[in-house]
């Protein structure tokens, strides 16, 4: 399918890798960003519309009366779960009042398709191993909550009004690309890989928080997906979407990794060593999240292609070379 895509959030860490991948398959790639995090360095050559969802409501209906978007990526969330335990009010009006706001300017305008970036959030403590897309969804924070509340209404909206969609549970986006031109550059990292990474290059100490938790060396156990994997398979998104079906999918390696052992692999890449501390548990955070991911690769025929060293390899080239970020640039 080529057409023209809006990529809200597109000049985030994600986002500026999703319009590289769909200009590079002959989308026509239209960026919405608030700039609040998003860096306009990553998206210089693309064209760009600065709106905010949430404020900026009539911007955003006029863009969708004066253009024709064949599909939305939404990709426009604020993310971090100990910051939404702080201030929820700053991610229900965003992440929920925002998407709400974006949900409405595609029915007046008539844009029938979204790939929506969730998260592994939803789900909360697992209650089995790796974790199916129909298993219970009991979100521990703010944040993971705003994500299944986006879900319900993306159900809801094409119940009523035809919206297909398909929503991408992410499990841990990471990685950078691999000539490391472009990469993750946030003004307050809560990442655990890019946060090794940076403290490890500057010496400096890094907190893992927690050394208790129900795993076999005490610190928590995620899944990491390659950045470069994961907009592949929004773009196998939007080809699914033209069967006029709606979907759920997790996306990940289905394969988890504890704290420890990204520091064993960072130390690897990089020699360097990591210098730590252990702090306590942060409130909301689940033992282990791991996907199952045999559905995305029916469906889809998605097959990442990057592991773990990989992922680091690339996230260190990143850093080393832009210690400031897009400063560098």
């Amino acid at each position: 399918m080529a057409g023209k895509i809006l990529v809200t959030g597109g000049a985030g860490y994600i986002g500026s890798f999703m319009v590289r991948q769909l200009a590079e398959k002959n989308y026509e790639v239209v960026v919405l960003d608030n700039l609040s995090y998003g860096h306009i360095e990553a998206v210089i050559g693309y064209r760009l519309q600065v709106i905010d969802l949430v404020s900026e409501k009539d911007k955003l209906n006029k863009l969708f009366e004066e253009e024709h978007f064949d599909a939305v990526i939404h990709m426009a969330s604020f993310i971090q779960m100990g910051e939404s335990y702080v201030n929820p009010s700053k991610y229900y009006f965003n992440n929920v009042v925002g998407f709400l706001n974006l949900m409405e300017a595609m029915r007046k305008g008539n844009c029938k398709k979204i790939v929506l970036s969730s998260s592994a959030g939803v789900y909360g403590n697992p209650e089995r191993l790796p974790i199916e897309e129909n298993d219970l969804k009991n979100p521990l924070n703010p944040y993971g909550e705003t994500k299944y509340m986006m879900e319900r209404i993306l159900e809801d909206y094409d119940s009523a009004y035809g919206i297909k969609f398909v929503a991408l549970r992410y499990f841990n986006a990471a990685g950078a690309a691999l000539d490391g031109s472009i990469g993750e550059a946030h003004s307050e990292e809560s990442h655990l890989i890019p946060n090794i990474i940076t403290k490890a290059i500057k010496g400096q100490e890094i907190e893992i928080f927690g050394e208790d938790y129900e795993t076999l060396d005490g610190t928590c156990i995620r899944d990491y997906v390659h950045v470069l994997d994961l907009v592949v398979a929004h773009s196998l998104s939007l080809e699914f979407l033209e069967k006029g079906k709606s979907e759920v999918f997790n996306l990940g390696l289905s394969k988890g990794y504890s704290n420890k052992e990204i520091i064993n692999i960072v130390e690897k890449v990089s020699n360097l060593k990591v210098k730590i501390k252990y702090g306590p548990r942060r409130e909301g955070d689940a033992n282990s999240l791991y996907a199952g991911n045999e559905k995305i690769k029916k469906f889809l025929g998605w097959i990442p292609k990057y592991n773990l060293e990989d992922i680091v390899k690339s996230s260190f080239i990143w850093h080393n070379t832009h210690p400031n970020g897009y400063k560098n640039i």
